[in-house]
């Protein structure tokens, strides 16, 4: 069975293994008081050119949301997202269990538009029942998206300067943060995420970690406490260590960057040859998901051989699939799909 429903089917890259085999039997701190966790943030701190930040390590995308939004937000605001956002449709309502609201706008392929966040906040506040209403405390995007698609820098400039217009911290989702910046025809880098976000956090879990996600604040002061929110919400591992040793793996050599590409370059073989027999895309992505449209007789036969994501329907003939290349995808495993197809 070929497996392309997802980007975390597999365990971690080998160096990780090897890291956490090597280091078993010595002895540290916890909670991230390591002198793994360290070396890691010290080489984070370097690859987004901000000396000062403060780095924190969690274990999975839906716990950092959580943690981070409760973090910033007051109890009376909520947080802005697409309404394709990963927090609006595919963690459970977490954020409202949190006790706050997720004010969902129209997006736009995938993307948040910081025209569409500048109107909503110039209607919220030219409202006189305001008071009554959720206030909207930050703004929310994933890069990529849940589509995909990547925020050029232009975009990002653009959220930005609204939120900062408004005064809301601005919140980046980098579950996929690899592929995101090793996209084709991207512009972005991860000094332009740190300049332009208030908070935003870099994606292990399915960019070659076991598990694990960096969070960011380039301003520490906006992190003060983050700690000890993470601890209420029992996001605070003890044994740290296994974190730090995963990130600072990844940081070391341009790996993290190395192996993103390979998801990105198999993306794009696959696109190649869907695109060559005759198959209609959905969405143009240029990071490691690919959506296409595929005939529902199509798609029963191949489940029989290759697990793909059931996206969503088309219309009645038809379903969008989701393919999703990782960060070990081989060039044998993609012509075995395209073989399939």
């Amino acid at each position: 069975m070929l497996h392309f429903e997802c980007d975390y089917t597999r365990g971690a890259h080998p160096g990780i293994i090897e890291r956490l085999n090597e280091t078993n039997l010595v002895s540290t701190p916890g909670y991230g008081e390591d002198e793994y966790c360290e070396a890691a943030r010290e080489k984070i701190r370097a690859a987004i050119g901000k000396e000062d930040a403060a780095v924190y390590f969690l274990v999975g995308g839906t716990q950092t949301n959580a943690v981070v939004i409760s973090h910033l937000l007051r109890p009376i605001e909520g947080v802005i997202s697409a309404d394709t956002g990963h927090i609006n449709g595919h963690e459970g309502g977490a954020i409202e269990a949190s006790g706050h609201k997720v004010i969902a706008l129209p997006g736009e392929n995938g993307k948040l538009s910081a025209r569409a966040v500048r109107s909503y906040l110039e209607g919220y506040y030219a409202d006189e029942a305001w008071p009554h209403i959720a206030r909207p405390g930050m703004v929310y995007i994933s890069f990529p998206t849940e589509y995909g698609t990547v925020y050029s820098k232009s975009e990002l400039e653009e959220l930005s300067a609204v939120c900062r217009d408004y005064k809301l911290p601005l919140f980046i989702d980098g579950a996929r943060m690899g592929y995101g910046l090793a996209a084709e025809g991207g512009d972005v880098e991860l000094s332009d995420i740190a300049r332009l976000a208030d908070v935003f956090y870099i994606g292990g879990t399915k960019v070659g970690a076991l598990f694990g996600e960096a969070v960011v604040f380039p301003d520490p002061s906006l992190g003060r406490d983050f700690f000890t929110i993470a601890k209420q919400h029992g996001a605070v591992l003890a044994k740290g260590r296994l974190l730090g040793i995963q990130f600072d793996t990844l940081f070391t050599d341009g790996l993290y960057f190395k192996i993103a590409k390979n998801a990105v370059d198999r993306a794009s073989e696959l696109k190649a040859a869907l695109r060559e027999k005759g198959y209609r895309f959905y969405i143009d992505s240029p990071t490691n998901q690919v959506f296409v449209i595929m005939r529902n007789e199509r798609l029963a036969s191949l489940a029989e051989k290759a697990a793909v994501s059931r996206w969503e329907p088309f219309d009645t003939g038809h379903t969008v699939v989701r393919l999703c290349t990782d960060w070990a995808t081989t060039k044998e495993e993609v012509r075995e799909l395209i073989g399939l197809l």
